[in-house]
């Protein structure tokens, strides 16, 4: 086991349901990196956040299995892929965060099948899917990691992960691995039920055929598209809040109601609000970005804030699309 020391330490252990040092006594013939007290904040998009109260990094599947058997069961664990949705308080995250890295990124091919390991960049599927003849394009403009798209259900330009999905293997926190179809993880808009911490390893999607020079070109006039939309340039999660309509299982939206979360923030006079370092984009109001300097404690004000001036604009809550996680420093 490689062990290291963080930069960050939290003040206050009560809250843990364990001590590090008792954790770390528990693990043992682990390979890959575990980090105490590691900063999250540099590894979300936002650039905010306090520290893991340990970091896991595994070497590989196996080696991913031995720490779930050996961990206490009383102890939370995150699975966290590329922070590109995810909001950690400025207090930190007690427990055990657990990144997947190049042992989880693969990505394979058989006949109209794509399997790709969770820590695999949405992005890079979609264009090696592409280059095979097979139409995953959705994928391309969608920020973060297989894993976290599943988690998600993630979805853009009318596809979701739902619609192409096969199956999943999950680690469970007795280290076993199993494999999990959509009828498990019941896909519903922005959400499936992944079992109570599990890890998602890998995932197998079904596509359409496709001329990879006509995929390719798609999905550059999707990227153009969204960067003429979207404030790609700063620092954000991708939209805040869901859009405050009905969906289907698969994520399509009904027919009851089609209102878009910017449309609400607008008409409540909410676009390029700010809080501290935090701002609603003048680009797209449905964007928070961390402006310069933010906290997540003004990410998450600001947020919360637009959903109460729409509310009292309108009736509507809009609910969260960015995962928060961890402990205000207030706690």
């Amino acid at each position: 086991m490689r062990y290291a020391n963080g930069a960050h330490s939290f003040s206050d252990r009560a809250d843990f349901t364990m001590h590090t040092a008792d954790l770390l006594d528990a693990l043992t013939d682990i390979r890959g990196r575990l980090t105490e007290g590691r900063a999250l904040a540099d590894l979300t998009w936002l650039r905010v956040g306090g520290p893991a109260e340990l970091l896991f990094q595994p070497a590989d599947l196996e080696d991913l299995q031995a720490f779930l058997r050996q961990l206490p069961d009383a102890v939370p664990v995150f699975p966290m892929g590329v922070g590109s949705n995810l909001i950690v308080r400025d207090g930190g995250l007690p427990g055990v965060v657990i990144r997947l890295g190049r042992g989880f990124n693969g990505i394979e091919f058989e006949g109209d099948t794509v399997t790709a390991g969770a820590a695999a960049l949405d992005a890079h599927v979609a264009r090696k899917a592409a280059d095979a003849g097979l139409d995953l394009t959705f994928l391309r403009t969608i920020p973060g990691s297989i894993g976290g798209a599943v988690r998600m259900n993630a979805g853009c330009y009318g596809s979701y992960v739902a619609d192409v999905f096969v199956s999943a293997t999950v680690v469970l926190r007795d280290g076993s691995l199993r494999e999990v179809t959509a009828d498990d993880l019941n896909f519903q808009y922005r959400q499936s039920d992944l079992p109570d911490g599990a890890v998602l390893v890998a995932a197998t999607f079904k596509a359409d055929a496709g001329a990879p020079e006509a995929l390719h070109a798609r999905m550059t006039d999707q990227i153009a598209k969204r960067d003429s939309s979207q404030p790609t340039k700063d620092r954000s999660a991708g939209s805040t809040f869901r859009n405050p309509a009905g969906f289907s299982s698969t994520g399509q939206a009904d027919d009851v109601m089609d209102l878009k979360a910017w449309k609400v923030i607008d008409d409540a006079g909410m676009r390029g609000a700010t809080l501290g370092g935090a701002q609603m984009s003048e680009m797209h109001s449905n964007f928070l970005i961390n402006a310069g300097g933010a906290t997540a404690a003004d990410l998450e004000g600001l947020g919360e804030l637009v959903r109460k001036k729409v509310y009292d604009n309108s009736g509507i809550w809009l609910e969260w699309e960015i995962k928060r996680i961890g402990k205000a420093l207030a706690d």
